[in-house]
């Protein structure tokens, strides 16, 4: 089939042209941009010279309509929820990236995001795209909200003892660190080389807009969850998120059926890499791939678990993803283009 991609000149774009440009089951990507129209994909992004000879083009809603079957919206927030409303009825199916869709609270979206929500209509349409929980909605999805790269890291480090009811949910602290590409292409004071090399620093404390979207995931698997403690770290490299999570653990447990209850609740989920005992993953190991590595430990002292869930935050947390649920979405091989190993060092 034609995909087209809009947003492609961003980082998660040029990550999803580099993954469904090689897909077995794609004809072509079609780009689009709202920034740089008419130019070749290369000018963009020049490491694809000779391997691009694709033309950004203008975004026009008629000519989607008629050009492709399934189009990727790796768009800043705000521009699915304008775009979105203007391909419904079509068929054209929609994986949007940016967040607009995620939350099914129009006023938790509106206070976490400060800007207007989509309508009632799209929400009720759209489907969570975190295939490890919620894989039989996804396949029978027509607007797919692709899962935000903190929360991937952060609901599946948690899932299984959320849901099993296994910790005290009340006592949930997640501390989580991304790289610099997290924040986008676009240079700010704050992703300037001089501003985070060799430092590291919090932000949006208490404000991040990935809160809600946690916190909705882990209510839907356990009712009696809610507000968590969130803290999210900028620190200096490229691509990478590591989510330390601790909680308090209700029963008796050890390290070890802990790690059997995860590897048992992950068995089907190829994507999913649960470590051994005493093994815990580093950012470095998922580097490049759709991998999420998860390594888990009981302090039999205090009572506590700490969970660590690590992520390449522009593949399982972005572009990644979005390919896994376009694999779903139609049927093919949830793997298909994907299973190939991350790249080290």
């Amino acid at each position: 089939m034609k995909v087209g991609i809009i947003g492609a000149t961003g980082y998660g774009g040029v990550e999803l042209y580099r993954i469904l440009s090689n897909h077995p089951h794609v004809e072509e990507c079609i780009l689009y941009s709202s920034s740089e129209m008419d130019v070749p994909y290369s000018n963009s992004f020049p490491h694809l010279h000779q391997l691009s000879n694709h033309i950004l083009r203008n975004i026009n809603v008629e000519e989607i309509k008629r050009d492709i079957q399934f189009l990727f919206l790796a768009t800043p927030p705000g521009v699915s929820r304008d775009l979105t409303p203007k391909f419904q009825g079509s068929n054209v199916r929609i994986i949007d990236l940016s967040g607009d869709l995620r939350l099914k609270d129009r006023l938790a979206y509106e206070q976490w995001y400060k800007r207007p929500c989509v309508s009632d209509d799209i929400l009720e349409h759209a489907v969570y795209g975190l295939s490890e929980l919620n894989k039989e909605e996804i396949m029978n999805a027509d607007i797919l909200a692709n899962p935000g790269c903190f929360p991937t890291a952060t609901i599946l480090g948690l899932a299984p003892v959320v849901q099993n009811k296994i910790i005290d949910v009340k006592s949930i602290i997640v501390d989580a660190k991304t790289g610099v590409s997290g924040a986008g292409r676009n240079a700010s004071q704050t992703t300037h080389y001089s501003e985070v090399n060799e430092n590291m620093k919090i932000y949006k404390v208490h404000e991040h807009q990935h809160v809600p979207e946690v916190e909705q995931a882990l209510h839907s698997l356990n009712e009696t969850a809610g507000a968590i403690s969130f803290s999210t770290h900028l620190i200096p490299m490229t691509r990478g998120i590591m989510a330390t999570i601790y909680a308090s653990v209700e029963d008796s447990y050890t390290t070890e059926k802990l790690l059997d209850l995860y590897k048992s609740y992950y068995a089907e989920s190829p994507f999913v890499r649960i470590r051994e005992q005493d093994v815990f993953p580093s950012t470095k190991e998922v580097y490049g791939s759709n991998f999420c590595d998860i390594g888990l430990k009981l302090d039999e002292r205090t009572g506590r678990i700490t969970i660590v869930s690590v992520i390449d935050n522009l593949m399982k947390g972005a572009a990644g993803q979005a390919v896994q649920n376009f694999n779903l979405m139609n049927g093919y091989e949830e793997t298909t283009g994907l299973y190939f190993a991350p790249i080290y060092p």
